[in-house]
């Protein structure tokens, strides 16, 4: 083998061909799939890659980077004539894709061989992703509104432009309140949420209870219940809709437990040793009873798009529904800061049982935040089950209340469950 030959330059240019084969096979796909005329397939993309890295390579022996500037402005121009060419023979589908996913095919071939591989494989899959994923990116934009828009720029606003302006130090004589910190958990909360609501809209409250009892979870498990406890009712002559409807509320309440894990994960990732056994405890038995549900639904083809009423989640991110939480959320950090300093111990567990009465979030964020200053892990940790158990208790006398004989006494028995697991689970530990 020549001394000259270097592993590295061939590895890379080996790297920027199959970039161009990967975005070039979703081009190459469309184009078998519409008969149409386009700048290119995998191997015009193939080709593309190659002078980009070929360009850079260049540049980087002649120590000259106008080579790969006058590259890359050649491959535009290709492309740009190729879009010309196209427009002309078909005047109804203009389109710019096809022509900058060229342009930036040719940039990642440079990138390899500047020494990015691994940074340029990832934008080429996150390319071919985009480009594969036309027609579900454009469903989601078409059922988003215009309220939805204005939520995800008020969750940008509070997080690169309201965020750094905070002061991050205690306020309060207690120590209790950290205005930065305290507003970084509840964008942490608003995202997960978000998360949840778009893919709701994504995916539609109609492809099922089970669907949209998980997806409804990182939404809002309080508002699954009530929903579906309602239908219970409407609809209680069709077979099967009791086994379908708890399914999928024990779907969001298995969410739910999940969704804690995550955030506490997030905010003081060590609590996680003791934390899962409990939670792991009662989301398995929760999921593994949604499954016995599901299982015994008499019409699983059953149409569900015909429900008398849709789950309706609102946007869970606005500048008021924020400011709300994050008042609730002082309100418990600064009840948690009392009863640290004058009744430490089981104190905690009657101000989790209360906060969770109403919502998990709060009483969450702020055990963990306690454990990681602390060191308390064991209090922390029985302190959030109590709050999980408490508002799983809320939800299964909601439920009882509104809905349905059957979906009731499905709901105790799965209740019943959950709070033995939780108990003995956390007994255990």
């Amino acid at each position: 083998m020549p001394e000259s030959l270097d592993l590295i330059v061939v590895r890379n240019f080996a790297i920027a061909l199959l970039i161009g084969a990967l975005v070039g096979i979703e081009r190459e796909k469309k184009k078998l799939r519409k008969d149409e005329v386009s700048v290119g397939g995998i191997r015009t993309f193939m080709l593309f890659a190659q002078a980009g890295a070929v360009a850079a390579w260049l540049s980087q022996q002649f120590g000259s980077p106008w080579i790969f500037v006058a590259t890359l402005v050649a491959v535009s121009a290709t492309v740009v004539a190729g879009y010309i060419t196209e427009s002309k023979s078909e005047p109804a589908a203009i389109g710019l894709t096809t022509e900058l996913a060229a342009i930036v095919v040719c940039l990642l071939g440079g990138a390899t061989v500047f020494g990015h591989a691994e940074v340029a494989v990832g934008l080429a899959i996150t390319t071919s992703a985009i480009l594969a994923f036309k027609q579900p990116l454009h469903g989601l934009v078409e059922k988003l509104g215009t309220e939805d828009i204005y939520a995800g720029l008020k969750l940008l606003i509070a997080t690169f432009i309201v965020l750094p302006i905070l002061p991050d130090r205690a306020i309060d004589p207690w120590d209790a309140i950290n205005p930065y910190k305290l507003w970084w958990l509840v964008i942490l909360i608003s995202s997960l949420s978000l998360v949840g609501y778009v893919t709701v809209r994504w995916l539609g409250t109609e492809r099922g209870t089970a669907i949209t009892g998980m997806t409804g979870g990182l939404v809002s498990s309080t508002a699954v219940s009530l929903t579906f406890s309602r239908r219970s009712r409407d609809e209680a002559s069709v077979p099967g809709i009791d086994n379908a409807l708890a399914c999928g509320i024990l779907l969001a309440w298995s969410v739910m437990f999940v969704r804690i894990v995550a955030e506490v994960a997030v905010v003081f990732a060590p609590l996680l040793t003791k934390l899962l056994i409990p939670f792991a405890a009662m989301a398995f038995s929760t999921l593994l009873l949604a499954i016995l549900f599901f299982r015994n639904t008499r019409q699983p083809h059953r149409k569900e798009a015909e429900p008398t009423e849709q789950l309706v989640l609102n946007n869970p991110f606005s500048l008021s529904a924020a400011i709300r939480f994050a008042l609730f959320f002082a309100g418990v950090m600064f009840v948690v800061q009392l009863v640290k300093t004058n009744f430490p111990g089981e104190g905690l567990y009657v101000v989790a049982g209360l906060a969770g009465l109403t919502d998990v979030d709060a009483i969450t964020l702020s055990m963990a935040d306690h454990a990681r200053t602390s060191g308390d892990h064991a209090t922390a940790v029985t302190a959030i089950a109590i709050a999980a158990l408490t508002n799983t208790l809320v939800k299964c006398v909601l439920i009882a209340v509104l809905g349905s004989r059957g979906i009731r006494l499905r709901t105790l028995a799965a209740t019943a469950v959950i709070l033995a697991s939780g108990a003995v689970s956390l007994l255990l530990m």
